[in-house]
Parts: C-alpha cells; structure tokens; sequence
C-alpha cells in the first residue's frame, strides 16, 4: 500500500524574494547546494546513470547550472482551498502527505494506487459523510485493512480577515464503533462545526459540479436538467440566488394552490347556480306539496279532540242509566224478601251440618293414622326380633370355627415339641462354597478363551471382507478399464479423490433426494464432435469440470451436509440449477454467425442432462460463446469487439471481451488465451500395465482369502470344543448349588422350630378369648330379645285401643253425612221453589253490572283521551294550538277524518317525492352559493398578491440567472470552438419554477445543428467532453474554493482528451506568470514517499512544492479556484502551464523496501537534463 513521510521542501524561513528571482542559470559556486546521498552522507559519486532508475545521487561535480528551471509563481491559495493532507492508516495508506497547488492539481498513477482515495480523504475529512462518495456504507471500511484506526489532517487556506493562521481539521476515525471524532486546530470539535467552517468557505462537497468522485461519474450523467440548474447555482451563485429559487418555487406552489381553489370553486359555484335556476319550479312545487302535508299533519294531531267531546257526553249517559238500573234493582229486592226468607234459613242450617260432617271425616283420618302408626311400630319390632336370632346363630357359628381352631392349634404345638427335641442333621457350608468357586473359575478360564478366539475371529473376518471389496473393486476397476463411462471416472478421480468419492456416495444414495442429482461434467457429459474437443475444454477452468448439480435447494443444503460433516469432503464444488436451457437464449441467431466468422456456439458440441448443460451455461457461457474453424481476421476482431458477443474460441486462441459500460462503449479490453491439448473428453487405448496390476492384485487377494478361511475354521472347531466344557461344568455347579440349598433350608427350619411353637401357643390363647367373648356377646343379645318381648306386648295393646277408637269416629261421621244429606235435599226444594223470584232478581243485578262496566269503561276512554290532550298541550307551537281553535266547535271525530281524507287525496294529486329533503338541500346549496362568492373573491385578492410576490422576486433573480448562464454560456462555446465544434448553455424557463432547467447544446460535426446534451444523440465520449467543458466554464465562475473531478477523462478518445486537457491547463492555470509549456520543459520538485508497500509519489509544477501558505493567503494573480484533476492516465507530450501541479503515485512489486531512496523528481531532472543538449545535469 502507497503511504508517505513529510515531502522534502523549503524552510518557511526562507524569504519570499528568493523564491521568486531565483535565477535559471548561473556559474556561481554559492548557488550550488549539496544534497545527501541515499546512504545518508554527502559524498558526490561518479556516476549519474544511477538516478536514471530513480536510486543513488549525484555529487557536486556533477551539478550545473544550465538547466533550465521553473520560475517561482506568486500565486497563493485563495480562502478555502487545501494547502495540506496528511494521511495516516487511510485505505491503502500508512502515511502520507500532499501538498496541492493553489490551482490545477493533476493527480495520476495506476489503476488502485490511491488516486481516488485522496479524494475519500478530502469527502471524509470535511465532515460528509461516506454517502457521497458512493463506495462503502460505512466510515469505519475506510480505516486500512489490519488497522483500528484511521487519520485525517487537512489544512486549509485562511482567510486573513478571519483568521491569523491556516484553520486544520483533524478526523480520526475509529473501526471498533463505526465513529468520527473531530477536532480543529487541535480543540476537540464535531462534525456540525467542521461543515459549519467548510460552509464559511462555501465548500460544497455534496455538490456534484464541485465535487464529482469516481463512483459519482454516472450518478453526474444522470443528473437532470432541473439538479443540474441547482447544483450550478450552488456552485456559481451566492445562497440568495438560492433562497430565491426556493422562494419563488414556494410562492408559485402557493399560486397553484390558489389557482386550483379558484378553478374549483368556480366551477362549483357555476355548477351550483345551473342547479338551482333547473329545479326552481320543482322546488315551489314541492313547498306547496309541504303546505298540505302540514295542515294533514296538524288534523292528524287535533285528533284527540272531538274524540274527547264524544266521550264524555257517552259517559254522563252511561252514569244515568247506571243509577236508575240500581234503584230498579233495591225495589226488586224489598218485593221478594220474604220469600227467599226460608231458603236462606235452610242454607244456613245446611252449612251447619256440612261442617261438623266435615269435623267428624278429620277425626277419622286421625284415628287412622295413629292406629297405622302403632302398625308400622309393630313390623319394626318383628324385624328387629328377627335381627338379634340372626345375631345368636351367627355367633354359634363363630364359636364352632373356634373350637376347631383351637383343636388344630393343639395338634400343632405337639408336633412341634417332638421335632425340637430331635437332633439337627450336619452340613458343612465351605466345603460346598469351594467346590463352586473351583468350578467357576475353570468357567472364567474358558470364556476367557472363546472371547480370545472371537476377537482374533472378528479381526479375520475383516481381513476377509477388506480382500472381499479389494477384490470387487479391482473387478469393476478392470471393467471400467474398458467402458467409456469407466474411463472417465477413472480421470475424475484422478483430478479429485474428495469429488470422486462424493460421487461414488451419490450413486448409490439418489433415492435419498427430492430429484435426480447430476455428477460432474466430466462423467455426464461429452464431445459430440471430437475435432472441436480442445477448443471446447480450453473454455473450462479446474473447478467448472468438478461441479455437481443439485435440481432442489433442499437438495443441495442436504448433499452439502452431508460430504462436509459426515463424509469430511473438502475439495467439493457444488451448484443449485433449476434452470432450463431456455434461460440462457444466445446473443444473436444463428444465420447472423458467419459474419463474424463463427460456426456455431460452444453449447452445440457439448451434450449432457439439461441441469447441467444450464449449469455450464450460467458459469461458462456456453450459450454465448462462439466457435470458430479459423483464427480471426482483423476485420471480424472489430467486430466481435464492437457487437454483442464477448467470447469466442478458435482453432489456435480463446477470446474474451471486458467492456466498462460506466466509461463508455470504447473502455473496453480483450484477453486473448492460448488453446491448450484436451485432457478429459479424449477416446484413449485401455491401459495395459494397469489390467495387468489388477488381475495379479485379484489373484493374490483370493489366495489370501483361502488361508484366511482355513485359520477361521480351525478357531471355529476350537470354540466348539471349550462350550462343551463349559456347559459341563455349569451342569456340575447346578448339582453343587441345589444339594446345598436343601440342607441350608432344612437346616434353617429346624433353627425355625421354637419361633413356631411360640406363635401357635399365642393363637391358641388368642382363641380361647374368643371362645370367652362368644359366650359374653350370646348373653347380651339374650337380654334385648326379652326386653323387645316386653315392647311388642304393649305395641299389641295400644294397636287394640286405637282400632276400636276408629270403629267409633266411623259411625259419627256415617251419622253426620246422613243429616248433610237430608238438609241439601230441603235446600233444594226450596231453592227451585223460588227460580222464577231469583232469576227475575238476577236478571236485574246482571243489568246493573252491565251499566257499571259501561260506565267505567267511558271513564277510561275520556281519561285517556284527556291524557292525550293534555300531553299535546305541553309542548305544542303557536301554529297548531291556533290552528286548533279555529276548528268548529261541534265538529265531530268522522267529520274530522273525512276532512283529513280530503286534504290526503289533494296530496295524491301533486308530485310525489322526498319534499323536505330537496327543499333542504335547494336552501342549503342556496347558502353554499353565497360562501363561495365570497371565497372566491378572497381567493382572487390571494391570487393577485402571490403573483405580485412573485414579481417581485423573478425581477431580482431571473436577470442575475440569465447573466450567470450567459456567461457560462460563452466560457462553455469557447471552450466548444477551441476543439472545433460548438455549443451554448440556456435556461429552458417553465411555467414552474420547479422546472426550470439548464439546457445544453452541442454541436460534433459542421454539418448538423445544435441539440440538447443526451444519452439518445451523443456517444459517451462526446457526453464526456461536454461535462467537463461544462465544469470548466464554472471555472471562472465558482465560488468554491476547490474542485474534484476524478477520472472524468474515461472514455475520451485520445484527440478530445488531448483538447480537453489543454483547455483545463489553459483555464485553470491562466494567471500563472509564463505561459504553458510542454513537458520537456517543466522541472520537478520531489516529494519522498515512505510506507510497507512502497509506494512513491512525484510533483510536478510550476511552484515551491515546500511552500506552505501562511496564515490567510489570498489570491495574487491565478484565475478560479483550486482544482483537482484525478486520472490513471495522461496522453505523451501534452501540454503543462507553470501554474499547475501534477502528483504522480507509483507502487508495486518493484519499489524499494524503504522508499525514502526514490526521488522521482530528481529522475525526470536528470532525464531532462540528458534530453537537452548533452550538457551536465544538476540535481537539487
């Protein structure tokens, strides 16, 4: 990585007259300086072919004073502009510092030096953001690969009204948090302050027209007519002219608003007004229709009040005929008192008697019901008898168990006694325990052995299966020898073991997959015509030959799994394609490939499963390339060159075409390959030495299996033989065991016996307790049998009392039934006696009723009526109550609704619709109206004031534009004409101000107009010289203080680039004291760059390269600002201006350790010096 040291330059104590009248040439000894050599001393040598390679020094001796040199300029850096960068871990840097000119700065260098990472420098180190670069996302990828932490130092030009000495910002940016930290002039700072300085400046890095980084080029094509009028005022204008811009874009935004409220409301009201002009008559109409709806409304309500009239005269006649209905009726009663007289004596003595007979029927069902009381009391008692003789026979029972138990105890303790007073038979416990140890370990011996003898047997049956798989192996091995799909097996595993067997592990796995899984294009693919097979493998690379092919992701996330974490497979290249080879569709037919001197495409001599011929397209292109039977004349080259294929393959070379569309269509590059001997699609005679290595391989490898065999059954017959005796001794063991356990366990019973004997003597206690209990609990139950006796005998007696007092209430109550029955037949006589007196009675009191229903029936009318009336009084309105009272007096309830009828069929005759609605929304639309008139004549005061507003402004703004324009304008024809053709820079005005833009015209050619700048009429080259020129015409304009431009010269032919760096050198440099000159006569001034990869870097110019601007330099003489100019290439003899400084950047593998021993600037003296004349050359 390129990285430098502080520059060697002038002490700042060296005074200003010195710099500037150093002579060109002298013979005086006091203007020699001596320099150190590389080795550190002052020492002259005697050679100078040495600096020709930019190493070693020249001495003294050597130095003249005929050379010629550059004049010192007086140009100072204007306020704003870069004096100083100094990098540190930046990118590709380790350390290094610039010092631009305070003009035009070309910095040049190969591609990935660091050109354009001094332009990051500049981006970053004044507080924007990464953004505006367009590479990475964020700051912390700026810091140097193996770094945490990067440095920026950048000093600026001061301004001397403001400030005592050049303002320097330092950035410091930091890997680990992603983060900036800022400082200026050593006072720690933040980024709003660092941009609120550069601002001061009118530093404008955001600014595509004063900062165009490389990856911005496309971006700045891009850019609009509209951005690029703004981008231009910002960069030529000062911010009122903006604010302008804006104000009048805000103040016609308002005006359209306006307008379009205006326009709306106008043509509302206009709609409006039609409206109601249309539907006025219908509207009458339907408030006539209103009219009677009302006073049908208001009969409807007044209702209530003839129908209340009518109800109270009903109910004063109701009450008359309900008094004279009673008085009839207490008449009638006088007259037939005395006969009904006897009837209710009767009646009275029947109830009498129909009471005590019910008296004497409850003491009946009393008497019952003790009686059944006494019954019940009866059965409980027979049960309960029941119960204690269940009692005592299941006790009897119990005591019977008993005596037998204590009989069989008896017997048993007997028995016992005798048993333990006879002697316990021997038994010796260790002899036994011996015998079996003795025999178990004979049995450990001889497992011991057939494990042995099986271990050995396992170990020769794996010998035996790896000869077994050797042998099948070296079978099929033999028999691919011969088969095509053997042979190129054998060749895949040849170039990769780890794919080979990934393969094998496939074959035999593919039901294990979702789809089929395709091998690599050396096993599943082939020539189909072999004259073209070299020119078809020289297109595969190593990798694309071992590629397998999954048709599912699931697929391929499986296989990948399992060769990398089961198999532990490293050399495995794999690719997912569920593509058809309709996906890939060649860049031209087939009938246009004569032209270009090809027969046909890659794809057409190669077949395999479409998977993988879709694979191989998408990773080779075998769709796009062509193949050709003959090398490529000139003629095709240029046109394969400038069409759409960008490979091709013939008998002798394979092409291939690299196009930077960013640049233009002519950066383009072609790498041309030798075609090599194929390897893998070649049909090759069997290999004999190898058939005869795998039959000799198969016949050792069975003689071995044959051996193998006889050891294994030897070992067989051998463990055969030790299970027999081991199944004896186990036999042997088994007699041991039970003959010992028998004694064991007679032996313990005896021991038993006394424990025994105790038991059975306590159950035999236990028993004859219970035999004791029995006879107590016997005792107990014959006690409650006797008292139960005693309670049923006088249950017995009081059953006998109640049933006999039951016998007598049944004959009182026979009794007073008897005399109910005889007082109801008396009753009844007399009662039918009087039916005529009674039913004439009852008529009468039935009459009566009748008119007190009617009559409460009429009050309940007239009060509800009056209910009614009284609520419709409480909040009824003016309108109804005189509309009530101007009713007839006497108008009847049918008078009023035949009235009603009549005004509903008045209704029916007139239209029939929503009434109140339409007449509502006419009224409301009425109002609507009269709003927006006065809307719209406030609108239009609005109106006229937004468009005095903007006449205001315009009349400020749109003549300085036009100046400005013109006169960038004139710089951009000039700078055209100069070049030989033409062009001019307007402003296409719109109707908004939103619109308004820069056009530019250009003309390339004598014979055609002018037309606008675009991607549709100019090439990119023609594009890329108007940008420029267009830049250049802000030159002179700017009131930046510097500009970037990096490789902006991309896709220039040689003769517009040429042009156009003369006219930048001319323009950027015009103030400069001579005028320019060619490289040949420019002289150097060395800066030393230092750093681990060994870069260096040379300036060019036509100033002290160590000058340092003081505190505030202004401009004294020099035209513009600063301008920086980044390409990786210059043109051979161009044209240079004393103004001007060109840093150039080396690097690579031949650079020196330590790169303080280069000095470029000495070289291109010394070779200056050589080129002129044969004089002695003086480096200083």
């Amino acid at each position: 990585m390129p990285s430098a040291v502080t520059p060697q330059r002038r002490s700042r104590e060296t005074s200003s007259d010195e710099e500037g009248t150093q002579p060109s040439a002298t013979a005086s000894s006091a203007a020699k300086r001596a320099r150190l050599n590389l080795n550190g001393d002052a020492a002259p040598t005697s050679s100078n072919l040495a600096l020709l390679n930019g190493y070693g020094s020249v001495g003294d001796d050597l130095l003249q004073e005929d050379i010629p040199r550059s004049r010192r300029t007086k140009a100072k850096h204007q306020p704003g502009s870069i004096v100083r960068v100094k990098l540190a871990n930046f990118v590709t840097y380790t350390s290094v510092e610039f010092l631009p000119g305070p003009s035009l700065n070309m910095v040049i260098g190969p591609n990935g030096t660091g050109k354009s990472t001094l332009v990051c420098a500049i981006c970053l180190g004044l507080g924007w953001g990464p953004q505006h670069l367009g590479r990475a996302k964020d700051v912390s990828e700026f810091v140097k690969h193996g770094e945490q932490e990067a440095h920026i130092e950048i000093e600026l030009a001061g301004d001397p009204k403001r400030h005592r000495r050049n303002p320097v910002i330092t950035c410091n940016i930091k890997r680990e948090n992603n983060k900036s930290t800022f400082s200026i002039d050593g006072k720690p700072s933040n980024k709003k302050a660092v941009i609120e300085l550069c601002k001061s400046f009118t530093i404008q890095i955001d600014n595509l027209c004063q900062f165009l980084p490389q990856d911005k080029v496309v971006e700045f094509a891009a850019m609009t007519p509209v951005e690029l009028l703004r981008s231009t005022q910002r960069a030529v204008a000062p911010q009122e002219m903006l604010d302008m811009h804006d104000e009048l874009k805000e103040h016609r935004k308002q005006q359209k608003e306006v307008e379009a409220k205006v326009q709306g409301d106008q043509s509302a009201l206009e709609s409006l007004e039609t409206w109601q002009r249309t539907h006025a008559d219908d509207v009458q109409r339907m408030r006539d229709r209103e009219v009677i709806k009302q006073r049908v409304r208001n009969l409807e309500t007044a209702r209530p009040f003839p129908k209340y009239r009518e109800a109270k005269d009903a109910h004063t006649i109701a009450k008359t005929k309900k008094k004279q209905a009673n008085d009839e009726l207490e008449a009638l009663k006088r007259d037939v008192e005395p006969a009904l007289a006897a009837v209710n004596a009767k009646q009275a003595y029947q109830r009498e008697v129909e009471t005590a007979t019910s008296a004497r029927r409850k003491a009946v069902q009393d008497a019952e019901k003790a009686a059944d009381s006494i019954d019940r009391k009866l059965k409980t008692l027979h049960d309960r008898k029941g119960e204690l003789e269940a009692e005592i026979e299941a006790e009897k029972n119990g005591g019977k168990d008993s005596r037998k138990e204590v009989a069989r105890l008896e017997q048993n303790i007997a028995r016992l006694k005798k048993q333990i007073e006879e002697r316990p038979p021997d038994l010796d416990i260790s002899g036994y325990n011996e015998q079996i140890r003795e025999k178990h370990r004979g049995l450990d011996d001889a497992s011991r052995r057939v494990q042995d003898l099986k271990r050995k047997q396992e170990e020769l049956g794996y010998r035996g299966k790896d000869k077994n798989q050797r042998i099948e192996q070296a079978r099929q091995d033999l028999a691919n020898l011969e088969s095509q799909a053997g042979q190129q097996e054998a060749k895949l595993k040849a170039s990769s073991i780890d794919t080979f067997r990934a393969w094998e592990w496939i074959k035999q796995h593919q039901d294990e997959f979702e789809q089929h899984v395709y091998g690599p294009p050396i096993v599943e693919c082939s020539i189909t015509e072999l004259k073209y097979v070299d020119r078809i493998e020289t297109l595969f690379q190593r990798g694309q030959m071992l590629t397998i092919t999954c048709q599912t992701k699931n697929d391929f996330k499986k296989l990948g799994n399992i060769l990398h974490d089961r198999l532990h497979l490293a050399e495995i290249n794999m690719q997912h394609m569920n593509g058809t080879l309709d996906s890939f569709p060649p860049p031209v037919d087939r009938d246009q490939l004569g032209r270009f001197g090809l027969i046909g495409w890659a794809l057409d001599y190669i077949s395999g499963p479409e998977p993988v011929m879709a694979m191989l397209c998408a990773n080779v292109r075998l769709n796009s390339t062509g193949v050709g039977d003959r090398d490529t004349s000139a003629e095709h080259f240029d046109l394969l060159q400038n069409g759409p294929i960008e490979n091709w393959v013939t008998k002798r070379s394979s092409y291939k075409v690299t196009r930077r569309r960013e640049y233009g269509p002519s950066a383009m590059s072609t790498n041309v390959r030798d075609v090599r001997k194929a390897q893998i699609w070649t049909n090759q005679p069997v290999d004999m030495t190898a058939k005869r290595d795998l039959q000799e391989n198969i016949e050792g490898w069975n003689g071995e299996l044959v051996e193998l065999k006889k050891e294994l059954d030897e070992i067989q017959t051998e463990i055969e033989q030790i299970r027999d005796t081991i199944r004896d001794n186990q036999e042997e063991i088994k007699k041991l065991q039970e003959e010992k356990a028998g004694k064991q366990k007679a032996l313990a019973e005896i021991k038993a016996l006394p424990v025994k004997l105790s038991d059975q003597e306590e159950r035999l206690a236990a028993a004859q307790r219970n035999i004791a209990e029995m006879r107590h609990r016997l005792q107990i139950i014959a006690d409650k049998q006797e008292a139960l006796t005693h309670e049923r005998a006088q249950a017995a007696i009081d059953y006998s009392v109640a049933v006999e007092s039951l016998q007598t209430r049944h004959a009182e109550l026979y009794e007073a039934e008897i005399a109910l029955i005889e007082a109801n037949s008396d009753l009844a006589y007399l009662i039918e006696k009087n039916t005529a007196v009674k039913d004439l009675l009852q008529a009468k009191r039935t009459e009566a009723d009748q008119c007190t229903t009617e009559l409460g029936h009429r009050r309940e009318v007239a009060t509800e009526l009056w209910r009614e009336i009284q609520q419709l009084t409480v909040d009824w309105s003016e309108e109804l109550k005189t509309f009530v009272e101007d009713l007839p007096p006497n108008q009847t309830s049918g008078e009023l609704e035949a009235e009603i009828e009549s005004e509903r069929a008045r209704l029916d005759l007139t239209h029939e619709g929503n009434d109140r609605g339409v007449i509502q929304q006419f009224e409301a639309r009425e109002q609507k109206i009269q709003k927006l008139r006065g809307n719209l004549e406030a609108l239009r005061e609005d109106l006229t004031k937004a468009e005095e507003r903007i006449a205001g402004v315009r009349e400020r703004w749109e003549p300085e534009l036009d100046r400005l324009v013109g006169m960038i304008s004139r710089s951009f024809g000039e700078n055209m004409r100069e070049i030989g053709c033409a062009g001019e820079v307007g402003v296409a005005k719109e109707e908004d101000f939103e619109d308004w833009s820069i056009k530019i015209l250009v003309k390339f050619r004598e014979s055609e107009p002018l037309t606008p700048l675009d991607s549709h009429r100019q090439s990119g080259g023609e594009r890329a010289v108007s940008t420029i020129f267009y830049l250049i015409a802000l030159q002179s304009l700017t009131r930046s203080p510097f500009r970037v431009v990096d490789e902006i010269n991309q896709g220039m032919d040689p003769r517009n680039e040429r042009l156009v760096h003369g006219r930048l050198v001319g323009i950027a440099c015009a103030g400069s004291d001579s005028p320019a000159v060619n490289q040949a006569s420019t002289s150097f001034d060395s800066v030393t760059v230092t750093g681990d990869d060994a870069a260096s870097t040379a300036a060019l110019n036509g100033d002290d390269a160590g000058a340092r601007v003081g505190g505030g330099g202004g401009v004294e003489g020099g035209s513009g600002s600063q301008y920086f100019l980044i390409t990786p290439k210059l043109l051979p003899s161009l044209a240079y201006a004393r103004g001007m400084r060109v840093l150039c950047i080396a690097s690579g593998e031949h650079m020196p350790e330590k790169a303080d021993k280069v000095d470029f600037g000495r070289c291109v003296l010394l070779a200056k010096g050589l080129r002129g004349g044969g004089g002695s050359v003086a480096v200083r």
